[in-house]
């Protein structure tokens, strides 16, 4: 006999194939499998080829000796040193030249976009002008503008050019007072931190304050305060452990002593002042339109209610357009930072020694091209991940609740 209660395969099948479900897991299963064998078939074929061309893998060769120099390093290094300290060189010396152009960017950028939306008709048209002209070139063209053009037209190095006094410049770079710490430098430094732990009590406060009785405390002067006073009184208290070294230029002797004396100052070298330059310019070309819109995106009513409050331009803009732009202007911005910091990279162009051009240069002396270009990209992959991880953090905090 028959079960006529049991179902035939085909129709287990088809009730299978109609469950988007398990569809779903089969389709993402197979897809998983190709990608595997993809993989797997790429490296066996790469450790094929370097086989075939006596090339070892593995990254053991960042324990050998680089027996180059490197002319920007934050930390000891030497000829002597590995390539694995060669290559950590290059990995600060690229975060170096990406944090401090995030920051000049994002300065420039809020100021040139609100400029942009000024009542005076000469200051929104130079920020026009500006935007305009910077975003539409590309920013390797910039790069050769500013290190081959301008910099490497500077005065050689028996002469100097003084923009103020200790700050000079020539062809061998920009030459600044160089900071000595002393004894008891690391209660100054301490005392950042505390200052920072106070700023955020005092701004706690000032809400709990403000919620309470309507009345707002001055946080920006207290907390101004705090953040100068507290390291300042450190200073003092220990003595002022912290002495200025000024570059000295000898412009009479022998023609080889002229010139700034090595070992006073501190020079920066032309490659990160062209980089640092195209970078920062550039991208706030970007910043500026990104706060523009961010800024028209903000309802009138706000600010004409701001206004009958009594609030002045000033205020009105800090205390009410602004917070509620940042909702619009922090996702968008974090691209931005995102590019800046990979279009670092450009620095090859010029010689400055990033991550990217020093690895290049242990490419190819040691010929490991699949260790370092895996090297390249988990690096940029890594910072991509944690700039993308610090700006979601903020863009929470400053969404809107709903309830």
């Amino acid at each position: 006999m028959t079960d006529r209660g049991a179902a035939p395969a085909g129709g287990r099948i088809a009730t299978l194939l109609n469950n988007p479900t398990a569809r779903g897991i089969a389709f993402q299963s197979i897809f998983v499998l190709v990608l595997g064998w993809l993989v797997w078939d790429i490296i066996e074929n790469t450790a094929r080829n370097l086989q075939k061309a006596n090339i070892a893998a593995g990254y053991g060769f960042l324990e050998r000796t680089a027996g180059f120099g490197i002319i920007q390093r934050l930390v000891p290094y030497t000829e002597a040193s590995s390539y694995g300290r060669a290559l950590f060189i290059g990995l600060l010396n690229t975060l170096l030249v990406a944090g401090l152009g995030i920051i000049l960017a994002t300065i420039l950028g809020f100021i040139v976009g609100i400029a942009r939306l000024s009542s005076n008709w000469l200051i929104s048209r130079t920020a026009a002008a500006y935007v305009e002209i910077l975003r539409n070139i590309p920013l390797l063209l910039q790069l050769f503008f500013w290190y081959f053009v301008v910099l490497r037209s500077l005065p050689g190095m028996r002469e100097k050019w003084t923009l103020f006094d200790g700050v000079h410049m020539n062809i061998g770079g920009l030459h600044v007072p160089r900071l000595v710490p002393g004894e008891g430098i690391w209660l100054v430094i301490a005392a950042v931190p505390v200052a920072i732990a106070a700023m955020l009590v005092v701004t706690r406060w000032a809400h709990a304050h403000q919620a309470r009785t309507g009345i707002r405390p001055p946080v920006g002067l207290i907390n101004t305060a705090l953040f100068i006073g507290l390291p300042l009184a450190a200073f003092l208290a220990t003595g002022r452990p912290l002495h200025i070294d000024l570059p000295v230029f000898n412009e009479t002797g022998p023609l080889l002593r002229r010139g700034f004396q090595a070992g006073s100052g501190m020079t920066i070298i032309p490659e990160f002042v062209g980089l640092l330059l195209a970078l920062t310019l550039y991208t706030a070309t970007f910043i500026a339109e990104v706060v523009r819109a961010g800024i028209q995106g903000v309802n009138r009513g706000q600010t004409e209610a701001a206004r009958s409050l009594g609030l002045r331009s000033g205020q009105t803009l800090r205390l009410v357009v602004l917070p509620q732009a940042m909702r619009i202007i922090i996702p968008p911005l974090t691209n931005q930072y995102l590019n800046l910091t990979k279009n670092s990279s450009l620095a090859v162009a010029i010689a400055y020694p990033d991550l990217v051009s020093v690895g290049g240069t242990v490419l190819n002396q040691t010929g490991q091209a699949v260790e370092i270009v895996s090297i390249w990209m988990l690096f940029y992959l890594g910072l991509s991940f944690l700039t993308s991880a610090v700006m979601g953090y903020f863009n929470k905090r400053v969404a809107l609740v709903e309830r």
